[in-house]
């Protein structure tokens, strides 16, 4: 199974074993990738286990079906429909859900998928292909005010403003349509970066997790979790943003330690609010050995949580 690009999964073993399989249980890997975690799931949920792998990436879909394994079942929807995906296959509950966020190593070296700065192609950034609206098209309409909350909401940047202005400046006499050209621009606009960072960085960011939805899917496919996970199942999440860290980690602390009632209401111990979730062990972090192979991997956090007997 290979596109020609390399894949080098992140916090692989430490993911896996977070998921505390349980053999011959249903497990979801709601971002298939290139089936590195998947791989390591079917060696360890035995014969009469089932693995439902997740993307909306059709070339994920297309790599997923060339694993031949009656256990493992690969569809092509976003992890924001985990439950209505899970339902239609006759699925309620599973024994563990494992996400691994953001973008893959082959959609970011695939100059024709447009999420990289660092060879030219178009300026795309869809992850899925079928959606109508690419980076381009928003980058060419959107107002100038959009522009900059974008950029400044979700890629905490602090040259938000001078970025787009500067977008709306040169679409006047142009179309912004490659990748190289928007990192030039935005390149004009960012005064001073930190060490070692492109200046496009946290734009290119911004713009692909607002025209994918990103935060918006991870908040559903975090419930969804919750609401799928059989008694004691783990929900596994390897983030790789900052932005996706603090809503997994404030996710989990909410469903942890749910909302105190007033101590005068007359309410049975049986009756005030109940933890859907326990949070397992602290944050985990790549070994200082697989960011050295994998430079890609510096940025992830892992998170786990148990759900809850009631």
């Amino acid at each position: 199974m290979s596109d020609g690009r390399s894949h080098c999964t992140v916090l692989l073993e430490e993911a896996v074993a977070a998921l505390a399989i349980i053999q011959d249980n249903v497990y979801v890997d709601a971002t298939f990738g290139r089936g590195g975690h998947s791989k390591r799931i079917l060696e360890s949920i035995g014969r009469a286990g089932r693995l439902i792998a997740l993307d909306r990436d059709m070339a994920a879909i297309s790599a997923a079906r060339e694993m031949k394994d009656s256990r493992f079942q690969a569809l092509h929807a976003s992890f924001g429909r985990l439950q209505a995906v899970l339902s239609a296959e006759g699925v309620s509950k599973v024994a563990g859900v494992l996400l691994d966020l953001g973008v893959s190593s082959p959609q970011l070296d695939d100059p024709s998928r447009g999420f990289s700065f660092q060879q030219d192609g178009p300026l795309d950034m869809r992850m899925d292909q079928g959606q109508q609206q690419n980076a381009a098209h928003w980058l060419n309409h959107a107002s100038e005010q959009e522009i900059a909350e974008v950029i400044k909401n979700y890629g905490e940047e602090r040259f938000a403003r001078q970025i787009a202005r500067s977008i709306v400046a040169i679409r006047r006499e142009r179309p912004l349509s490659t990748t190289k050209e928007f990192a030039a621009l935005v390149a004009g606009a960012v005064k001073t970066r930190e060490r070692g960072q492109n200046p496009a960085t946290r734009t290119f960011q911004a713009v692909r997790i607002f025209l994918n939805r990103e935060l918006e899917e991870l908040a559903l496919v975090l419930e969804q979790a919750v609401d799928v996970l059989l008694p004691n199942g783990r929900l596994v999440v390897i983030s790789f943003h900052s932005l996706e860290d603090r809503l997994v980690k404030r996710f989990m602390r909410d469903q942890a330690h749910p909302d105190p009632v007033p101590s005068r209401l007359p309410l049975k111990a049986t009756e005030l609010p109940q933890p859907a979730l326990r949070t397992i062990g602290k944050p985990i972090h790549p070994s200082d050995a697989e960011v050295a192979a994998n430079p890609r991997a510096r940025s992830a956090v892992l998170r786990v949580a148990e759900r809850v007997a009631t």
